[in-house]
């Protein structure tokens, strides 16, 4: 199926999507400053340039985007034109992250990663669920935390 809109237009929409400060991201760092924790944002020293790192709690965050991050939810659909370019692309995406929690790990950081759907959608969690998730993990000594939306 050919696409909807012309290459100029499809190159100017897709260079238009954030890969930093997205409304998930923003929804996260803004509740959890409010609560009173402090982080740096996109650490170039860390690998994959966690969006929020809590050195004081040796904890990382990641907001993950459901499409770009090939989870397996409502919120993802491969495309149907260029299929096979869009496969390598999400299928490379979810190989660099296992590499990046991988490093991290050995690092001795603890990592959460919030997707998408757990903010948005249909499955969405209820009110500030995600927040107080999110807060009661860091004051653990949990290693990991996954939030994603409910289950239909």
């Amino acid at each position: 199926m050919a696409d909807v809109v012309s290459r100029e237009v499809r190159s100017r929409m897709m260079s238009g999507i954030r890969g930093k400060d997205t409304k998930p991201e923003l929804i996260i760092r803004q509740a959890l400053h409010k609560a009173g924790f402090r982080y740096r944002l996109h650490d170039r020293k860390l690998p994959g340039k966690p969006d929020l790192v809590f050195p004081k709690y040796r904890a990382i965050i990641f907001v993950h985007g459901c499409f770009w991050h090939g989870h397996d939810c409502h919120l993802f659909r491969l495309p149907a034109t260029r299929t096979d370019f869009w496969q390598r692309k999400i299928a490379s995406n979810v190989n660099r992250d296992k590499v990046t929690v991988k490093a991290l790990e050995s690092l001795g950081w603890r990592i959460g990663t919030v997707w998408e759907c757990a903010l948005k959608g249909k499955t969405r969690l209820a009110g500030d669920l995600v927040i107080r998730r999110l807060i009661s993990w860091l004051k653990s000594a949990e290693p990991l935390l996954e939030l994603h939306g409910d289950p239909l």
